[in-house]
């Protein structure tokens, strides 16, 4: 039997019991938002209306139960068990499709002790259209990928800006930090991502970075800055040291000069050295110290796994509607 799945915009179709809602719309052309499709990134999240979903092989780790009480589905795992209506627009805009294009290393520069901003850019007369706060994946050599938050805006995109940590050991920060040079050539792949601007309300923003979780909050911010948006911004910018707010003079400029953005930095250990007189603790408490109701407001978040579900669990506590939660669940590759 085959069940009938419409989306929001009237598209529809049609998918099997054994198969995931994405596959479904991907082997018929239709090209929905996903990321990791083995149900732990959340990319593909999406309320559903209408009619039953199962999961054969449980509930994903990337939906909890009050996701899924609230409507919520992961289209990369879920099956059909009846017809469906699924709250979300496929893809159709320029930058829905992910492309391979290739990249030069154009600029390398270190901003603190392990953390690196790299400036790619594409060939001549070649743009990657994105929603700001996306992400891309540099593809190695053996088919091995790893995903990087693009920190600028689409305005501004004749390089695509990427806020690199170092980790010791890791096969492709390693090499980033010690070997490599400008003028080499990489291959992307993008833009994937479910952490972009949204622009259907103008509910105020909470913009909750772990490390350089920052990088797609400055895009998202500088996009929405430059194109004179009206809504209210609140940057938490959480860090263990204060070397981890690597571009701390630009966050305070924004809350400086414009009126409609706050600017918290929170520092999770600080030392002696660091002088600290600003918040201490973990970002995400912070954010609910501050907003102890969050029913009214969007939250955009990046960072560390261990940040981003601690502050996911926080927030739907503290009265967060999950369907105005959007971020991307990033984990480190372990050879």
């Amino acid at each position: 039997m085959t069940y009938t799945v419409r989306f929001s915009d009237g598209t529809e179709i049609g998918a099997e019991p054994d198969e995931a809602v994405l596959d479904a719309a991907l082997r018929q052309g239709v090209s929905l938002p996903y990321g990791c499709r083995n149900g732990v990134c959340g990319t593909c999240r999406a309320p559903v209306r209408a009619g039953e979903v199962a999961y054969p092989s449980g509930q994903p780790k990337a939906l909890d139960d009050a996701e899924r009480a609230a409507g919520l589905a992961l289209l990369c795992q879920a099956r059909a068990a009846s017809d469906l209506a699924v709250d979300l627009e496929p893809l159709g805009d320029v930058a829905a499709a992910p492309r391979i294009l290739p990249a030069r290393v154009a600029r390398l520069e270190h901003l603190a002790p392990s953390i690196c901003r790299l400036f790619l850019r594409l060939p001549e007369g070649k743009r990657l259209p994105f929603r700001p706060g996306q992400y891309v994946e540099i593809l190695l050599g053996d088919g091995e990928r790893r995903a990087f938050s693009l920190a600028s805006s689409p305005l501004d995109d004749e390089h695509l800006e990427l806020h690199i940590r170092h980790i010791p050991g890791g096969r492709f920060t390693d090499y980033v930090f010690n070997e490599m040079r400008e003028g080499e050539l990489l291959r992307i792949e993008g833009p994937l991502g479910q952490l972009y601007l949204r622009d259907d309300g103008d509910r105020p923003a909470l913009l909750v970075g772990g490390g350089t979780g920052f990088g797609p909050l400055k895009g998202i911010l500088e996009h929405a800055l430059a194109r004179g948006d009206r809504r209210r911004f609140h940057l938490y910018w959480g860090t263990r040291e204060r070397a981890g707010l690597y571009l701390d003079d630009l966050a305070r400029g924004w809350a400086e000069t414009h009126p409609g953005v706050d600017y918290t930095p929170v520092l999770s250990e600080p030392g002696a050295e660091d002088a600290w007189d600003g918040r201490i603790g973990w970002v995400h408490e912070a954010v609910v110290h501050d907003h102890p109701d969050l029913s009214g407001f969007d939250v955009y978040m990046s960072g560390p796994p261990p940040m981003t579900e601690a502050a996911r669990a926080a927030f739907l506590e503290h009265g967060l509607n999950p369907e105005r939660l959007f971020y991307d669940a990033f984990h480190f590759s372990h050879e």
